[in-house]
């Protein structure tokens, strides 16, 4: 490699003075005292000469930059040594067929079109998304997280970064992520800000439904019943279900339901409950607090006492026996993800079972005030963040930075036309995939670190391409998509960490699923006394620290907007 530099001012100046006058009589002395001085320059020279040839072999320099200072210089050179590892969280869904989570169409596009050329490899390390925050806690207790690790838990990453166990990140995106920057924008960025500083980089959020419900139609037209609008005319559905079993199956189960923290939940049933609240109270205080939360387990612990519920919910903590019930074909009502009952692992089994089977979307859970509140999605998604252990901090931003790119995006959620995806009016369709080309998220949001949802640039097409991705089911899925974000609402977005809530938050996210499962599954006539109980409990276990926290947090928030 040939390295041609602009020398310094004071060795030009040296060669300058060489070229003396011919009938200069002093030649020879200056010549003499300039010799001395060349003696004292030739070493710095020489380190000089050393110092430029290595830059082009420096092997933690992973990806050469361009020369600022020089508009000629636009070609990056290859990084040489031995190949840098890139370790990077994936969950690990447990989808039946799922390829390699490190060895697949996926994983190798971005090892062909990133590692080669920054002389990098990009390590998947999987991990399992039903235990995936107590695993990154043990990772990140060891000093093993991956070099890219991430959660949807906000309070983790809050707890990390109150400890020190993560890095800060502006210096590092405003040297090697500009284009992540520009994507993302501030007021997602916003969100993976803790005491001022950029500690997480956030997905940004483009489907911003979360969670549906959906009923069997064909169970409801053999029944000749009509679609169910609100809770009541919901529960006569689910006795007919039970006593008339329309699907002539072994064990019908009326309501589908996991363990709580699984899918399967109680979708929007709670909000459906709740009275009226002051704003402040009502983004300060547990669910357990708001008026009208206990009759909304109450009217559970009914269900499930007239075997209208899974019977076996409480120990379902992976969903895959909800998953087998769903796709048995034994299964009239759920509530999940949106989306969950159009996914490949649910649809494609259910119709091989059950070709008649059809589930649709409906609004059940109606309030006083005839609204169905749902909680949906805030524009940020899974937080990402570089663990204090990590010694590939660069390479890790110049990866995301890389994932920023529209056409790296694309590959990524649809891969090859005529093979991952056909085009139909200008919107890309997914074509359902087993083997290496098997999705095991939809839109490979799980590879895709920097979006959740589909990106195509423009919301409106976003949208459409979404339901799109549902061969088939594709009317459906939109519909699904508009009912759940009507009268939705977002989780209140505190720009202060609650202390309380990083030192108790894990120990309440558990005694949250215990106390709801416990409520739903005992006697009727235990219910009243077991929920204040547990309430209390809940409240002494650092519930009531919390509260007051966010308490302070708001009420700063409100006055510095006066």
């Amino acid at each position: 490699m040939v390295i041609v530099a602009k020398l310094p001012d004071f060795v030009n100046n040296y060669w300058g003075q060489l070229r003396f006058h011919k009938d200069d009589k002093n030649k020879k002395a200056r010549l003499k005292n300039m010799n001395k001085k060349m003696l004292v320059l030739l070493p710095v020279l020489t380190l000089l000469a050393s110092g430029l040839a290595g830059c082009g072999g420096d092997n933690n320099n992973i990806e050469n930059q361009p020369n600022e200072t020089s508009a000629a210089s636009t070609e990056t050179k290859s990084p040489s040594g031995p190949p840098t590892t890139l370790t990077v969280e994936v969950f690990d869904r447990g989808i039946q067929g799922q390829p390699d989570l490190n060895n697949n169409t996926w994983t190798r596009y971005i090892n062909e079109h990133f590692g080669k050329p920054n002389n990098a490899v990009v390590k998947f390390v999987p991990v399992p998304r039903s235990q995936e925050i107590d695993k990154l806690n043990v990772m990140m207790a060891a000093g093993e997280a991956p070099d890219i690790s991430f959660t949807y838990d906000s309070a983790t990453v809050s707890r990390y970064a109150k400890i020190n166990g993560i890095m800060p990140l502006e210096d590092l995106l405003e040297k090697y992520g500009q284009d992540l920057k520009k994507y993302l924008g501030e007021t997602v960025l916003t969100y993976g800000q803790f005491n001022g500083k950029q500690m997480a980089i956030p997905a940004k959020r483009t489907s911003l439904a979360w969670i549906g419900s959906f009923i069997r139609k064909d169970w409801l037209d053999k029944l000749g019943l009509p679609v169910p609008t609100n809770r009541d005319e919901l529960y006569n559905t689910l006795v007919a279900f039970r006593d008339k079993n329309p699907g002539g199956v072994d064990g019908v189960i009326p309501w589908g339901l996991a363990a709580t923290g699984m899918n399967y939940g109680t979708g929007n049933l709670a909000e459906s409950f709740w009275g009226e609240q002051s704003e402040e109270d009502f983004v300060t205080s547990p669910n357990w607090l708001k008026p009208g939360n206990k009759e909304s387990l109450k009217f559970l612990n009914k269900l499930y006492n007239e075997k209208l519920i899974s019977p076996d919910f409480a120990l379902d903590k992976t969903a895959k026996q909800a998953d087998a019930d769903v796709t048995n074909g034994k299964v009239g009502f759920f509530s999940a993800n949106w989306d969950y009952a159009f996914r490949q692992n649910i649809s494609e089994p259910l119709k091989a079972n059950v070709p008649d089977a059809n589930f649709i979307p409906i609004d059940t859970f109606k309030n006083d005030e005839g609204k169905y509140k749902k909680l949906i999605y805030n524009e940020n998604g899974l937080n990402v963040f570089i663990p204090k252990s990590s010694k590939n901090a660069e390479l890790a931003i110049k990866y995301l930075n890389w994932m920023a790119n529209p056409d790296v995006l694309f590959f990524l959620q649809y891969g090859e036309e005529g093979v991952n995806h056909k085009t139909v009016d200008g919107i890309p369709q997914v074509i359902a995939q087993t083997g290496d080309n098997m999705q095991m998220s939809p839109q490979n949001l799980d590879y895709t670190l920097v979006v959740n949802g589909v990106e195509l640039g423009d919301q409106e097409k976003n949208i459409k391409a979404l339901s799109a991705s549902y061969a088939g089911l594709e009317e459906t899925a939109e519909q699904s998509y508009k009912i759940n974000t009507t009268d939705g609402y977002t989780s209140f977005f505190y720009d202060t960490p609650n202390d309380a809530n990083i030192k108790y938050g894990k120990t309440l996210g558990d005694l949250n699923k215990q106390m709801t499962d416990k409520l739903i599954v005992c006697k009727p006539s235990d219910f009243d006394s077991l929920y204040d109980k547990l309430v209390d409990e809940y409240m002494a276990a650092g519930g009531k620290a919390v509260m007051e926290e966010n308490v302070k947090i708001y009420e700063a928030m409100q006055a510095n907007k006066k």
